[in-house]
Order: C-alpha cells, then structure tokens, then sequence
C-alpha cells in the first residue's frame, strides 16, 4: 500500500511538471503551397506536422486561391476550393486549427512587383506618386519596402472584406491573420484622405475596422505585434518595432486581437509588454534554434511566474517560415543538410 502511495505521488508529480511544461499553442505560420504541391503539403502534415503536437497552422494565402467574389485578384493556379478542403481535412483529422490569412494594410508589393491588390485597383495606393523600381534596393530614396493600401479609401474595404469573408468561409475558421507587419507608408502627407492624420490612430482605426468586420460574425484577428512597439525607447529600431509612432496604438485597439510577438535575433521579452497590456500573445520564431528554445522557455517561465489574470495571456510558440511550403519541405527532409534554417529551428522547438 505504501509503495502504491509513493507512485501515485511521483506520477501527481510529474503530471504536475508536465502541465507547467506545456505551452497551449504550439503553431507554424507557412505559406499556402502551390496547386501542384498539395498533397505532398496534406502528407507533410500528416507526418511531420502533426506527430510533433503543432495544434494551430497560420496559412499565407493572400491571394493564391480561386477567388468567386473578386477572380481578378486571383493569381494564375492558384487554390482551389478542393485543394483546400484536402488540407482542412488533413488539420481536423489532427487537431490543428487553421488560421487563413491575407497582408492587409502594408506589404502590398514586394521589391519590384506590385501585390495583386493595387495592380488590379491601382487607385487604392496609398503613395501612388512612388513608382515601384526596376532593380530593387535597399536603401532607397523614396524609402520603398512595401507599399501599403489607403486606409481611408471609401472603396477599399468592400474588396478587401469581400476576400476575408471568402476565405474565412473557405478554411472553415473562425479567426482571420491580417498581417499589418512593417507599415512604413501610413498617412503619407500626399494622400487627400490620410496626409496629416496621426499615424497610431490611422493604424489603430484600420484595426479595429478589421477586428469589428471579423467579430460580427464570431471571428478573432490576428495580427503581427512590430507596429505596437516604440522602436525608439527599446532599441529595436525600425523592423521589429516602430519607428514612425505608430506604437501609441497599443492604446487603442481592442483587447481581444491577438498579438503575434516576433523577434528573430533575440529573445526580446515583449509578450510580458503584451500581455501587461491585456493582450493574449504568441512568440514568434524563425531560423536560430538557440534563439527559439530561449523564447520557449522564457514562455514557460512567464506562465509558471505570473498572476492568474496573466497566465492564460502567454498562449504559446508560434513558428514562422517565410520561404514557400515547397522549399520549407525540401529543408525538412533533407536529412544531410546541418545548416541552421527554419526548419532545424522548427525541429528545435517541436
């Protein structure tokens, strides 16, 4: 009988310590692979992504799907409605929930190519005067990472609404990633509608447009946490952080967004920011192990350390890659490659 007591101890124990070594989420962000390559991306999942207890997959769609409510954004093979019931059936079999998303606001072109959005509707551009380079380089003159949509444009938001409705509907989800990672153009002095407007508060108002749109019919937005954070005060300079104030936002925007906190180089403490501020948050890894097992941690400690109305705010690990699916899983499965990249760190923390 003693000896029954002590194993039903030390089992008490260990399930104890097992609790408080979980983390609740435990995500990939990836993009949408390509029409051809789904199922090899639905058998990925199946073998590699789910035996590792990933639970939550944001998936890059933007606008590599079959559009019905506006065809003219959708790229040239993209997603059918069929190939992404394959890959909604493979996550409900194992758990995972999918979160669709769409870059709205910023990251509207990418080095010399406009984004399907303001090559279709050109009149939504809110620094239309730039004209996007023939070789693209950083640094620039006119300050050209990503162009970004006017906020304020009176027909922007049917379009744009029009495709999350759509896609939400399509993955079956209840919660919608809208990006708004690295908004460098935001009320730009040029713009009739946004030039002079306070820069939080545009990006704030462009937020919680979103976060109504969604939670009107039982949706969660998601967004990346870098535009929330005073770039200035915390060292963390212009990509990580703010650097054209829109970090007064934190002020304004709905609690209920969720916050995915990314720091690639450091393990910056930010969710604790976050989380003081009311926000459930996610840590964001990308291609350093060392850096990623560090945030993982530093999750389970802040979890094990904080009151009860801060616990549950630290939900979890939230993996990025930000290569395609198809060059993602060529990495994964390349068993003789040691180079340190996205997937090893994926591995590392999963």
């Amino acid at each position: 009988m003693k000896n029954t007591y002590l194993l039903l101890f030390f089992l008490c124990i260990n399930f104890t310590l097992l609790a408080q070594d979980t983390l609740p989420l435990r995500g990939l962000a990836i993009a949408a692979p390509q029409h051809k390559s789904v199922d090899r991306f639905v058998k990925f999942i199946e073998e590699e992504v789910a035996p590792r207890k990933v639970n939550t997959m944001v998936l890059r769609v933007d606008y590599n799907f079959i559009y019905q409510s506006h065809p003219e954004l959708a790229e040239k093979d993209g997603l059918t409605q069929a190939d992404v019931d394959k890959i909604v059936e493979a996550c409900v079999k194992s758990g995972i929930k999918i979160i669709p998303q769409i870059n709205l606001l910023g990251h509207q072109s990418w080095a010399e190519s406009l984004g399907k959005l303001l090559e279709i509707y050109p009149e939504f551009d809110e620094t239309p005067q730039i004209e996007m380079p023939k070789e693209y380089e950083w640094p620039n003159k006119d300050g050209l990472y990503c162009k970004s949509y006017c906020p304020l444009h009176p027909k922007v938001h049917k379009v744009v609404f029009d495709l999350v409705d759509e896609i939400t509907a399509a993955f079956k989800a209840d919660a919608f990633h809208a990006g708004m990672d690295e908004v460098f153009y935001i009320a730009d002095p040029n713009c009739p509608r946004c030039g002079g407007r306070d820069k939080a508060e545009l990006y704030a108002g462009e937020v919680t447009k979103i976060r109504n749109h969604l939670a009107a019919s039982g949706k969660r937005l998601w967004i990346w946490g870098d535009r929330l954070i005073d770039g200035k005060t915390t060292g963390m300079g212009m990509w990580e952080a703010s650097m054209n104030n829109t970090y007064r936002a934190i002020n304004l925007i709905p609690k209920d967004v969720m916050i995915c906190d990314w720091h690639y180089e450091r393990a910056d403490p930010t969710a604790s920011y976050f989380a003081m501020h009311g926000f459930d948050v996610a840590t964001c890894s990308w291609r350093k192990p060392e850096v990623a097992k560090t945030q993982q941690q530093m999750l389970k400690d802040l979890r094990s350390n904080a009151t009860d109305e801060m616990k549950d705010r630290y939900k979890g690990m939230l993996h990025t890659v930000w290569t395609s699916a198809e060059n993602f899983m060529d990495m994964f499965e390349d068993n003789k490659n040691e180079e340190v990249n996205e997937a090893t760190t994926f591995k590392a923390i999963f």
